[in-house]
């Protein structure tokens, strides 16, 4: 087994001869056709950059520098109409908040008339009132004098025949009556 172990190795070793002088791209006898495949391959990355990259980087640029230009042109646009729907809303408040003050104003000042003319009505009919209950009691007062005298005589009579034990005249009551009254 050792021995197929040493022939394995030699059939697996490479001679050095094989291997050349090192890293080929050091090596000093194909730098100028390296420098001529670099200038070449060089110039040849440039002009596809230059023609082609380039031009599709700047055309993205300038659809997107386009696009962010439209879009704040129209957010400004936005905010114009936001802004006169804001202003416009403000003064259809303020319009309605005048109206509801007029229209305040006006159910208050009919209110007062209504009031002023229920209160003139209610003030007049509880005159009349006052009116005739006043002439109620003026009849009645009148009635009431007009019979005081009959009342005042025999109420003197009696007492001046309770006191003196017998009634006075007529004529003597009267007399008596109208001195004092008087």
């Amino acid at each position: 087994m050792a021995g197929n172990a040493e022939q394995t190795n030699t059939e697996l070793h490479i001679p050095e001869a094989e291997h050349g002088a090192g890293f080929p791209p050091f090596d000093a006898t194909t730098y100028a056709s390296q420098i001529l495949w670099l200038a070449i391959t060089f110039g040849l990355f440039y002009w596809i950059m230059k023609n082609v990259a380039v031009p599709r980087i700047a055309g993205i640029l300038e659809d997107r520098r386009d696009r962010i230009a439209g879009d704040l042109a129209e957010a400004n646009r936005l905010k114009e109409e936001t802004d006169a729907a804001i202003a416009a809303y403000e003064q259809a408040l303020a319009e309605a908040r005048n109206k509801a003050h007029g229209i305040a104003h006006e159910t208050r000042a009919k209110l007062k008339t209504d009031q002023e003319t229920r209160r003139e009505k209610a003030e007049a009919e509880l005159g009349e009132k006052l009116k005739a209950a006043e002439a109620h009691i003026a009849g009645i007062k009148t009635e009431a004098l007009s019979q005081i005298g009959d009342i005042a005589g025999e109420t003197t009579s009696a007492l001046v025949e309770q006191l003196i034990g017998k009634a006075p005249t007529k004529t003597d009551l009267n007399k008596a009556l109208k001195s004092a009254m008087n």
